[in-house]
């Protein structure tokens, strides 16, 4: 008699994990023989498990990635010049833990936006806020913001993120009012906050990017501090992808 209350009690506490753990454990059999400890340990780890996946489809949510990407699916067998080794260790997300940031070059259709989507999915999953933008819609969101009155608020929440990915940033060349916003987002979140950057151009064709040689090196100096960087070559997966369907999308 005291089962179903005590479901009901479990509910009405937030408990849900709990709830439906203790309605799955009371029907098998192999559980039968085990102790209260042992019971409330199986409980507590399912309210654990449950909750963490709430917090994660949260901040995935949030994070609005452009592609469903996972660090699990990622081809390191495509000629593009990805270290495996240092993806790896970049997997465990202490860059971002630490404060340093990422920078991923290469032709287009190597698999960039993946890449980094699937490190941002990654961010997520370790609890960390994630915020993902493609380069040209955020500063055309940062003008608009800026004549709405909500330039600054905007600013905030860039600041705020944990991990900030700014994808496929050029090849135009920068406004005045871009620069000066690029420069606002990135001294925000210099040592602070991790920050990736994609770009089809090399790092060291930024500087035309951005135009102004003095903010230029300001930004990059502040990128290059403490970065990362991947530097992909060769042809693109989306030509192998046509030749062969099943090949892996990253």
């Amino acid at each position: 008699m005291l089962k179903h209350p005590t479901f009901d009690l479990l509910h009405n506490l937030g408990l849900s994990g709990m709830a439906a753990a203790f309605r799955t454990l009371e029907g098998l059999p192999e559980t039968r023989n085990m102790d209260h400890a042992e019971w409330l340990g199986l409980l507590l780890d399912h309210e654990v498990t449950a909750r963490n996946q709430k917090r994660f489809e949260a901040r995935a949510r949030v994070a609005r990635l452009r592609m469903n990407a996972t660090i699990e699916d990622v081809d390191y067998r495509a000629v593009r010049g990805l270290d495996r080794a240092m993806f790896l260790k970049l997997t465990t997300c202490d860059w971002i833990r630490a404060g340093h940031d990422l920078l991923v070059t290469g032709p287009t259709g190597l698999g960039k936006s993946w890449l980094v989507c699937a490190l941002g999915q990654k961010a997520c999953r370790d609890d960390f806020s994630v915020a993902y933008h493609r380069a040209p819609r955020l500063f055309a969101s940062l003008a608009l913001a800026r004549g709405l009155g909500r330039h600054d608020r905007l600013m905030r929440s860039l600041g705020r993120t944990e991990l900030l990915i700014l994808d496929d940033w050029g090849p135009e060349k920068l406004t005045a009012e871009q620069r000066r916003d690029l420069m606002d987002i990135i001294e925000d979140r210099h040592q602070r906050r991790s920050t990736i950057l994609t770009s089809q151009l090399p790092v060291e064709r930024w500087y035309d990017l951005i135009g102004d040689p003095t903010i230029a090196d300001a930004i990059l100096d502040r990128l290059a501090h403490n970065a990362y960087r991947i530097e992909l070559q060769g042809e693109s997966l989306r030509k192998t992808r046509t030749d062969n369907p099943i090949a892996p999308q990253a």
